[in-house]
């Protein structure tokens, strides 16, 4: 890792109160980006913002800001704030020297829940690493430049409230988030990430919830799950139908924020049996989606007492933990009619 590679961000009060995700040892397997202090924008709270009056920006970096925030509203994955430019927007972004301090190529302020500032430093602008060039200003971008969309995207999950995201010594998972303490230049890898990477939203799903029960869960995130499951009726005579339910949730835990208990819907619940005096579990079927959300169903008709589970499997694609519900067992009684 390089030593000159400057700064995204003034070291100002804007930066300090430094709070942690979460520090439970069940929430997190590795690495969502910290949070910074001065608290969180409303759910899908909608955030406005203009060019600062004398110090706006060119049109290429006008263009590159603007689809940056239609980057972070598209990838963020979550219920945080969302941007859109508005010639009467109340939250200023300024181009030139603002308020970045000595050596930030960008900057901004939040206060939480009423709005924000950025600034991004001039094309051209010297510093004692170098002279900052923005791709976006250069005919052909030339090695060395940096992506304003990048910058500005990053910038725009730091207001949310996102902090930098820590790293491992090797920087191997860089690309995990593009909330970054160092900026990359073209062409390495992250120097163009035009969305929110999976570290960036774990923080901003703990934070802010996720849009619906069926959105998917970052895989930054580990999160513990409870599955039950119950049978209607039991005992139930032979021959006749035993209606099996489930719920699936996200286990109650502060750590996980407003992700806490949340209901899980169209996830893969799959319910087994397993006979008596059998050690072998075998599936029955995937059972359906059912409500109230969280709820999974599936009806048999039975015919001798048996062991049932509902199994929820680890996902590849989320992160979120298996489960497996306690097991239950299904009173069959002998018929007392015609059969």
């Amino acid at each position: 890792m390089t030593t000159n590679r400057p700064l995204r961000h003034a070291s100002t009060a804007v930066l300090a109160g430094l709070l942690a995700v979460a520090t439970a040892g069940s929430v997190i397997a590795h690495g969502p980006d910290p949070i910074l202090g001065g608290g969180r924008f409303g759910q899908d709270q909608g955030l406005q913002f203009r060019w600062r009056s004398g110090s706006e920006p060119p049109t290429a970096i006008k263009t590159a800001i603007r689809d940056a925030a239609t980057d972070a509203n598209d990838s963020q994955a979550s219920r945080a704030a969302t941007f859109v430019y508005s010639s009467a927007g109340a939250n200023p972004i300024g181009y030139g020297t603002g308020t970045c301090g000595v050596n930030g190529i960008g900057c901004f302020t939040r206060s939480a829940p009423d709005g924000f500032t950025m600034w991004l430093r001039e094309h051209g602008r010297v510093y004692d690493w170098g002279t900052l060039r923005w791709c976006q200003m250069q005919t052909t971008p030339t090695n060395g430049c940096y992506d304003a969309e990048t910058i500005a995207l990053d910038e725009f999950g730091h207001v949310e409230i996102l902090d930098h995201h820590q790293n491992f010594a090797d920087d191997s998972d860089y690309a995990d988030a593009v909330v970054q303490t160092f900026s990359r230049t073209r062409p390495n890898t992250g120097w163009n990430a035009h969305a929110f990477g999976p570290c960036d939203t774990a923080t901003l799903q703990v934070q802010y919830d996720i849009p619906l029960a069926s959105s998917p869960v970052s895989t930054c995130l580990d999160l513990v799950t409870v599955l039950i499951l119950v049978a209607d009726p039991n005992p139930v005579a032979e021959g006749e139908v035993a209606a099996f339910s489930s719920t699936l949730r996200i286990a109650t835990d502060a750590a996980y924020g407003r992700l806490s208990a949340n209901a899980l819907s169209k996830r893969s619940v799959r319910l087994q049996r397993r006979p008596l005096n059998s050690t072998t579990w075998a599936t029955i079927g995937t059972m359906n989606a059912a409500s109230p959300t969280g709820t999974y169903s599936l009806s048999l008709t039975l015919f001798a007492t048996a062991d049932y589970r509902a199994v929820f499997s680890t996902p590849a694609s989320e992160g979120l933990r298996g489960d497996t519900s306690p097991t239950i067992r299904v009173t069959v009684l002998p018929c007392t009619r015609l059969c």
